[in-house]
Order: C-alpha cells, then structure tokens, then sequence
C-alpha cells in the first residue's frame, strides 16, 4: 500500500467509522466530505511534488536553463535554488470543494410577492457537471514576499427542493404559509452554471524553514458573476442569465510547494457574497451579452419584470492545484 492509499484508509477510517464491519449507514456530513476531500489533496500534492522534485529540479542552483538563479534580497555569495521565491508572474489553475452556510432568501415584487424563506441549505456538488474549479494570475513583486492575484471562482449554490423550510411575508398576494416544501414556491432557485466570483487580493508571504514550502495569505474584494436560475411557480418563466448581482469579499491562507518552473498548493479559502439578483424573467446567452443587457435596463431605470431574490453566500472552500511561472527575471 503506497502514502496516498494509506492515508486515504486512515480518512475513511476517522470519517466514517464501521459498525460490525460495515461502514455506517446514510449519507456523511458535507463538511466531512470537505475534510477527506483536503487530506486526499494534501496526499496527492505532496506525492507528485516529491516524485517532480527528483526528476526535475535542479541541484546546482541553477534557474534550470543553465544561469544562476537570482533574487534580490540573497547575500553575496549565497547559493539560491531557483525554486526560491522571487520576482515573477504565475498562471495557475485549480479544483477544489465548497460548503455554503444555509441563508434566508428574500423575494420582493411589489403587489405580488413580499416573503423570506428562512434558513435554505445550498448544496455545492463540486464533482458534478459543471464542476468546482478557478483560474488565477499572480504577480510577486521584488523580494517575493508580496504581491497580487487576480482570481476566478466558479463554485455553486443549489437549494434542495425537498426541503421543508419556513416561510414570512406575502406570498402571490396572500400570507405566505408557515412551512412549505422549496419544491412548492420554486421550480428553481440555484446558481448552478455559477457562484462565480471575481477578485483581486493582496498576497504575504509567511516565513518559511525551507525554500521549497512557501506559506502564504491574502485578502481581497471583487464582485459576483453568478449564472442566477430563480422561477417562483407563480410567475410565467424564469430568470436564467448571468448577471452582477453585488459585491464579495475573501480570505485565504495556503502552502505552495515550488519546483523549477512550477508550483503545486493547497488552499483554504472564506468568502462572503452579497447576492441582489435582478429577475428579469429571461434566458440568457452567454456572460458578456447577459450583463450588457443588465447595464442597459439599469441605465434606463427598468425595474426588472419578476422583481428581485437577495440572499448572502457564506463559503468555506478547500483547493488544490498547479500554477506555472511563466515570467520571471
């Protein structure tokens, strides 16, 4: 049994214990899932960076093209591989798995609708089509201890249909009912083709014992993208598009393994997403169309059709993926 099958076993064994020699029976928590899912990561990450870094670094100090590695803080005479942190651009890619904190979600349409369904669970699926993933590009700036990301996040947010949650407000004119099923008020209420998130984040660098492992944080602010799929069974069709729908914030914290021209990390990361999704009760296309049409009905003060869902996505988030550094001096 190799290091990654081991410690696989040893997470199944710690999150799902047997019973009488067989596992427990029902499905485990979705933060569970979240804690294996970072092990396996972490076991992978760590497997293919030692099995790189035999076959591929350099050991002489070398950039490996031949030159001495530089970096503007190194002392005369000091040998610096050329995995050091340093000045440098990097494009990077990842996947990874979410957990969103059940919100309230409030529909407003004035004469019709003026109700919060209280408490939605929101549902990630990171492995099912469309999948969890992000794309980045970083610059470090002299030194390698700071430097700028601008970052991508496509997760998602699925409401359970199933679910019986409480109802306030008004609903179709009428009191809305104390508890009903989500299935009953919407036939969709998800952000499925993405709980896409735009930032820009400022980077540290923490020290570090090894030139190899390379600890880092960051905060940043963007805005949401999300692909909104909202339909109130009431109303005559759905909202369906890509739209800007308010401000989002994260923070993260994770550990880069650098080889010679590549780095391999592992990622924590919180965001927090205002959501005011304007439903406009139309199919969209594609991104760049969907909020030029939504720049446009705001510039002309056109309130949209089936009024307006709001809600806050509150997720904790576990990545792992490779960047490459495509310039560095």
């Amino acid at each position: 049994m190799n290091s990654v099958d081991a410690m696989s076993a040893a997470a199944q064994a710690i999150l799902w214990p047997a019973a009488s020699g067989s596992r427990v029976q029902g499905p485990p928590r979705r933060w569970l899932r979240g804690i294996e899912m970072a092990i396996a990561m972490l076991s992978a990450i760590t497997l293919v960076a030692t099995v790189s870094d035999n076959l591929a670094a350099p050991r002489d100090g070398s950039d490996g093209a031949g030159g001495p590695a530089e970096r503007a803080d190194r002392a005369p005479g000091e040998a610096v591989p050329a995995w050091a942190p340093s000045r440098e651009w990097t494009v990077g890619a990842y996947l990874g798995s979410p957990y969103t904190y059940d919100s309230d979600v409030k529909i407003t349409k004035p004469g019709t609708h003026d109700f919060t369904v209280k408490d939605v669970e929101w549902f990630g699926q990171p492995f099912t089509n469309p999948i969890y993933y992000g794309v980045r590009v970083s610059r470090w700036f002299e030194g390698g201890r700071t430097g700028a990301m601008l970052d991508f996040t496509h997760s998602k947010a699925i409401s359970r249909r199933d679910q019986e949650a409480k109802f306030e407000g008004t609903y179709d004119g009428k009191p809305a009912p104390e508890k009903a099923l989500i299935g009953d008020v919407f036939k969709k209420l998800e952000a499925s083709h993405g709980h896409n998130m735009l930032t820009l984040n400022g980077l540290v660098r923490l020290p570090s014992l090894s030139w190899r492992f390379s600890p880092y944080v960051g905060l940043g602010a963007g805005i949401n993208l999300p692909h909104s799929e909202v339909h109130v069974v009431t109303e005559p069709s759905r909202t369906y598009e890509y739209q800007m729908t308010g401000p989002v914030g994260q923070a993260l914290v994770g550990l880069e393994v650098r080889l010679a021209r590549t780095s391999y990390f592992l990622e924590y990361k919180f965001s927090l997403a205002d959501y005011w999704m304007p439903l406009s009760g139309r199919d969209g296309y594609i991104l760049p169309y969907d909020l030029w049409l939504q720049i446009q009905r705001w510039w002309n003060g056109d309130e949209p059709r089936d009024g307006w869902a709001a809600t806050r996505l509150t997720s904790h988030q576990v990545i792992g993926g490779l960047s490459v550094r495509v310039a560095a001096p």
